[in-house]
């Protein structure tokens, strides 16, 4: 059975504590879902299952895929699930969706990812939250003020929750400590990182003074006055240079390290809806799809390495998708950290890394540049986790419809080492 992606929209990509902090994730998800129905002319009725990628599930939109749905118009008596993957967690919805119509429950399925990473809370020390939950259970005055007299200054020192978020659970690392041992291990410079990031900018830019990401953006009006108004993403800077790059300070290991905040992607805020459904519905419909599904996979590795992700996950899907690496016309990396896509780089094209680590004869075929995030990628538009996987397939299918190209593929790395790879396809 084909998987159709008719299309889909985005909201602009917003630095986190910018223009979008005000908008919670479920509102951010909802504003691209209403554009994409808006844009496709599907109707919310016509959607059978909701299914919403998102990491940071806010408080006050449990299963924030159930809310997403209803207040896009989606009817009652339809389900809705969130899923999660980290990094992947766009990726999870598209793939999910697809397993649904696969397996017949489904023939249309709205998919969105969505991450307001502006709204990601600091936790109050557990110990605080006893003496706080004691004080509500108290029954007498002088049981509360008992309480109260238990606090101390230590229990005033939150934890952040997204720093928690970006700190693996098994290794100990956080993810840009992951970037620096691949850049130690593959012998990647400061100078090279740099210069990546500084592509990613410029390509950014140039795309959106062609216009090319005005066919999937929708135009926010931001609160709370709602006078001013935001269409494109705020991440790529007109003042990137190699010098003001070179000038930063290593993040992550201060001393030693070439991981810094200007070759790594930013904390950023944007939702992304997909419409999918049958190819049979899609004829049915007289509707011409964005694009195709042609293969799939996700893969394991070591989470110290993770950002290696997509050369695990990459050949897998290629061969569930009957194609190899010279098959493939663009290609979509996600951008965590500039050190990560160079080291993927060198992997991918390495004979002796294929047969030592994936198990294969050959090198599973190199990345060219002039095929690689042409319009730039996560480190100038940004990565707002739950969402990134999606906006990949929506920009990868218009470019591959500008271009006229026949095959693509979408790939990121993925936090707790993951990798995960989808392979799209143009009639």
């Amino acid at each position: 059975m084909e998987i159709a992606i008719l299309g889909g929209c985005r909201t602009p990509f917003c630095k986190a504590g910018t223009l979008l902090r005000d908008i919670p994730a479920d509102e951010l998800a909802c504003l691209a879902c209403r554009e994409a129905f808006y844009r496709l002319e599907i109707d919310p009725s016509q959607v059978d299952e909701t299914i919403v990628g998102n990491v940071a599930q806010p408080m006050e939109a449990a299963n924030i895929a159930r809310v997403v749905a209803l207040k896009s118009g989606v009817p009652r008596d339809r389900p809705a699930m969130t899923v999660h993957r980290n990094c992947a967690s766009g990726f999870e919805a598209v793939t999910t969706a697809a397993e649904r119509i696969l397996s017949g429950q489904a023939e249309v399925v709205l998919a969105a990812g969505t991450e307001s990473m502006s709204n990601i809370p600091l936790v109050y020390p557990k110990p605080f939250a006893d003496i706080v939950a004691g004080i509500q259970k108290a029954k007498t005055f002088s049981k509360r003020v008992a309480a109260v007299w238990r606090i101390r200054p230590r229990h005033f020192k939150p934890v952040s929750a997204l720093m928690s978020g970006l700190t693996d659970p098994f290794s100990g690392m956080l993810m840009g400590e992951t970037a620096e041992l691949l850049a130690r291990e593959w012998g990647i410079s400061r100078k090279e990182q740099d210069e990546f990031a500084l592509r990613s900018h410029r390509r950014a830019l140039e795309a959106q003074r062609l216009g090319k990401f005005d066919g999937e953006i929708l135009t926010v009006f931001v609160p709370p006055g709602y006078g001013d108004r935001i269409a494109r993403d705020n991440g790529p800077r007109q003042d990137a240079s190699l010098e003001g790059l070179a000038r930063l300070r290593p993040f992550f290991n201060q001393e030693e390290g070439t991981v810094t905040v200007g070759n790594s992607c930013p904390v950023t805020d944007g939702a992304v809806a997909l419409i999918l459904m049958s190819g049979e519905r899609a004829r049915r419909m007289n509707l011409k799809p964005l694009g195709y599904l042609r293969g799939y996979a996700y893969a394991g590795l070591d989470p110290e390495r993770m950002g290696l992700g997509p050369v695990y996950a990459t050949p897998k899907a290629l061969d569930r998708a009957g194609l190899k690496m010279s098959d493939i016309g663009l290609i979509e990396l996600n951008e965590a950290f500039a050190a990560q896509v160079l080291a993927n780089l060198r992997a991918f094209d390495s004979r002796p890394f294929a047969r030592e680590k994936l198990g294969r004869a050959d090198a599973v075929g190199p990345l060219e540049p002039e095929r690689l995030n042409v319009n730039g990628g996560g480190i100038a538009l940004g990565h707002p986790v739950g969402a990134t996987g999606a906006r990949l397939v929506l920009g990868l299918l218009h470019e591959m419809r500008r271009r006229d190209v026949a095959f693509g593929l979408a790939t990121l790395c993925v936090g707790g080492g993951m990798g995960g790879a989808l392979v799209l396809e143009r009639r």
